[in-house]
């Protein structure tokens, strides 16, 4: 069999995003984002999302065509994110999949947008090996998965119970006044911080689980900053955005060591939009070196949300034989992980 052409539709949140590949070659990968429409409001705003989807879309396939260099009827699937995410985000990415699915005569893939998140890894690195653990870290997810099979088989071992990861650094970088989103700028501010001048806790960071929680780290930052006004000194903003990325860091990347060690798995990758975070990638390589334990992380530009996962998963499928979706799927804002495709 020849390896599948599929185009990849993600809506699960703010990103209007169209990707292209050919098995695990990417032919294109474009974004149309709203990013900035939900800045002055400090978070991403459902109804403004959706609606900049739909202004969006159209545009969006057709430059993903354009510079993939082929046509609609080249295609040999549609693949969708169908959940999780916002409602109606996803809404409109599942709607306009359908409508080209059954307008071309062509297969729909309903997918998972964190099984996508591990998929996109072999796009740059090629075949995952079986088993591997990931680790998501994104503004609505903090997992942990054993992944047998990515197109089969992924496993959950361990989540947020609370704030996920990228939501905390947003908060964060509210308290701070950095903008939105908080991810990259206090990234930016930690590295001309000290990360050991403040000692910020690390939640759940011994309890015997491979669960994360954010929130406690969250309000300890906020009430660090309120007590340092109060006394009238300066907030010294570099060493409190770096101590407070060094404190999620440090949990995420030991509890993913765990998880490889107590399963015998010697290969960890990292995906969603945490994983751009420049620290994080410097510490899990530093850590897996010195466990024996192989990391692939993709680049920083497929680790946000983007349409070249959803393809990378819906190739991952076709090529499996694997069923298509039916054309009244719904789209799932709790799908579970385990739930590959519908």
């Amino acid at each position: 069999m020849t390896e599948p052409l599929v185009l990849g539709i993600e809506t699960s949140c703010d990103e209007t995003g169209v990707g292209i590949v050919r098995g695990h070659t990417l032919l294109a990968d474009t974004v149309a984002s709203s990013v900035d429409l939900h800045a002055r409001f400090g978070g991403v705003v459902p109804e403004v999302a959706s609606r900049a989807h739909l202004e969006a879309m159209t545009p969006t396939i057709e430059r993903a065509l354009a510079e993939a260099g082929v046509a609609l009827s080249d295609l040999d699937a549609i693949a969708v994110t169908a959940g999780p995410g916002l409602a109606g985000a996803l809404m409109v990415g599942v709607a306009a999949a359908k409508a080209y699915a059954l307008a071309l005569g062509k297969p729909l893939y309903g997918v998972n947008h964190l099984a996508a998140h591990v998929a996109v890894d072999q796009l740059e690195h090629g075949p995952l090996p079986k088993p591997c653990v990931s680790l998501l870290v994104s503004g609505g997810h903090s997992s942990l998965l054993l992944v047998p099979d990515v197109a089969r088989d992924v496993r959950s071992l361990g989540s947020t119970v609370d704030d996920a990861a990228g939501e905390a650094f947003d908060k964060v970088a509210r308290v701070l006044d950095l903008g939105f989103p908080g991810g990259p700028l206090i990234d930016r501010r930690a590295r001309e911080g000290d990360p050991r001048s403040i000692a910020f806790p690390r939640g759940k960071l011994d309890d015997g689980t491979y669960d994360f929680s954010f929130s406690g780290l969250k309000s300890a930052v906020a009430r660090w900053v309120e007590a340092r006004e109060r006394s009238g000194h300066p907030v010294p903003i570099a060493d409190v955005a770096a101590s407070f990325q060094e404190a999620v860091v440090d949990v995420l990347t030991r509890k993913a060591i765990a998880v490889c060690k107590d399963n015998g798995v010697d290969h960890l990758q990292i995906g969603g939009g945490v994983a751009a975070n420049s620290r994080l990638r410097e510490l899990a390589a530093t850590r897996c070196e010195k466990a024996g334990i192989h990391l692939r992380v993709p680049r920083p530009g497929l680790c946000t949300d983007n349409g070249a996962m959803v393809a990378a998963l819906g190739a991952e499928l076709v090529s499996a034989n694997l069923d298509d979706s039916r054309l009244d799927i719904p789209a799932d804002s709790s799908l579970p992980v385990t739930t590959i495709h519908l």
